[in-house]
């Protein structure tokens, strides 16, 4: 196995996609556990006003803040598998192109499970953001008829 700079390079070159693919998972993981964070913020309000009493616009909002937190769990578990994939897929091309093993198939299958893990995160996302839009229009009418 006689490796050569040239062979590094584009090894190199193949990789870099998968790695700005990579950034760009972990933003969107910076976004949701900020969301998440906002979630149990409001939740630990919410828990500490009940203190006890039964109040029906609380436990609603709780109900919805519960739902929403499972829907952004899901998404932030969707969007680590979609990171770990594109590692290896990363460590696939590399080992791929150093070895001179075929395994383009395996790369390409893998990434594709990629994409579906991606494609899976955003949609529980877009779920979680379509429920508190909702949330917040519904508390919106209560103040007004208040």
């Amino acid at each position: 196995m006689n490796i050569q700079i040239g062979d590094v390079g584009h090894i190199i070159q193949l990789a870099i996609a998968p790695v700005f693919l990579l950034s760009g998972v972990c933003t969107n993981l910076v976004v949701l556990t900020n969301r998440l964070g906002r979630i149990i913020d409001r939740t630990r309000v919410l828990e500490d006003k009940l203190d006890g009493t039964y109040n029906d616009t609380y436990m609603a909002e709780l109900d919805t803040l519960y739902d929403r937190t499972h829907l952004i769990n899901v998404s932030i578990s969707l969007s680590t598998i979609c990171g770990f994939l594109i590692c290896l897929v990363i460590a696939m091309l590399f080992t791929g192109d150093t070895l001179n093993v075929t395994i383009d198939k395996y790369i390409a299958g893998l990434f594709v499970l990629t994409m579906l893990a991606l494609i899976g995160s955003f949609a529980y996302l877009l779920k979680e953001i379509f429920i508190a839009a909702k949330s917040q229009r519904s508390r919106r009418h209560v103040r007004i008829q208040s």
